[in-house]
């Protein structure tokens, strides 16, 4: 079965937005103290962002072979989910490594 544009869109919506809210929780768990469970947020933060990857990349081969994607301001705010996702689970994973060098001191 073949998923709809919007249907597509609104994946990558939801597994942008879970992957970046783990990533924040993340930084929160470290900022406590719990690494082991920053860490694991940080790992099903990067399985959400692969995910919603799967997605981006079937709208980019799907314009690349010819089907041409009409913009939509949902699929502006798709593509806004996935870049602040990907920005946040970077500053988290430096922010989890920060927190854990202060804790070694």
């Amino acid at each position: 079965m073949e998923m709809t544009m919007e249907r597509i869109i609104m994946e990558l919506i939801v597994n942008a937005g879970n992957a970046r809210s783990l990533a924040m929780e993340a930084i929160g768990s470290a900022k406590t103290g719990d690494f082991v469970k920053a860490e694991e947020q940080l790992k099903t933060s990067e399985e959400w962002l692969n995910k919603a990857h799967v997605f981006q990349t079937e709208l980019i081969q799907a314009e690349a072979a010819g089907t041409k994607t009409e913009l939509s301001i949902l699929l502006v705010h798709g593509q806004d989910h996935f870049m602040n996702a990907m920005t946040v689970q970077n500053l988290a994973k430096e922010f989890v490594s920060l927190y854990c060098r202060l804790e070694d001191k």
